[in-house]
C-alpha cells in the first residue's frame, strides 16, 4: 500500500490554462476532462470548464486542478505554497526557470543562510511557489 499527498489547485476558471502551464514546466503527462464530457454540466457556457485534470510529472510529481462552475464559491486566496525541494540543481533550477516566467518574484534564486540554494516566486496563474536545492550553490 503506498500514500500520497499532492495538491489540488482550484480555479474560477483558468484550470486548463495552468495545467498546461505546468505540464510545460514540469513535463510528463496531462490528463484532462471536462463538465461537459461527464455530463455534469447544465450550462452550456461550462461544458469546457475543467473538472478534474491531473499531471503526472517527471520525478514522480503529480499536480490537480479543476475549475468551479458558477453555482459553487471559489475560495479566497490562501497563504498555502507549494514546495518543490531536493539535491538535483539541474532538475529544480530548470523547474525554478520554468515556473519564474510571467512570474512575480518573491525570493531569487540564490543561496540562503543556511546554505542551501533557495527562491520564491508567484506564478502566472497566482499561486505560490518554493524551491530549495539541498546543499547546492548558485
Amino acid at each position: 500500500m503506498s500514500v500520497r499527498l499532492n495538491p489540488y489547485l482550484g480555479f474560477r476558471d483558468g484550470a486548463r490554462a495552468a495545467l498546461e502551464f505546468y505540464h510545460s514546466v514540469f513535463g510528463g503527462t496531462l490528463t484532462v476532462g471536462t463538465f461537459g464530457e461527464a455530463g455534469m454540466s447544465q450550462d452550456p457556457a461550462e461544458v469546457d470548464k475543467v473538472m478534474h485534470g491531473q499531471l503526472d510529472g517527471e520525478h514522480d510529481l503529480v499536480l490537480m486542478a479543476s475549475d468551479a462552475p458558477s453555482g459553487m464559491p471559489t475560495p479566497p486566496a490562501s497563504s498555502i505554497s507549494l514546495s518543490l525541494s531536493g539535491d538535483d540543481p539541474e532538475v529544480l533550477t530548470r523547474w525554478w526557470n520554468g515556473l519564474a516566467d510571467g512570474a512575480t518574484i518573491i525570493e531569487p534564486l540564490t543561496v540562503a543562510p543556511w546554505g542551501d540554494t533557495f527562491g520564491m516566486l508567484t506564478d502566472r496563474h497566482g499561486v505560490s511557489w518554493m524551491v530549495n536545492i539541498s546543499g547546492a550553490s548558485s
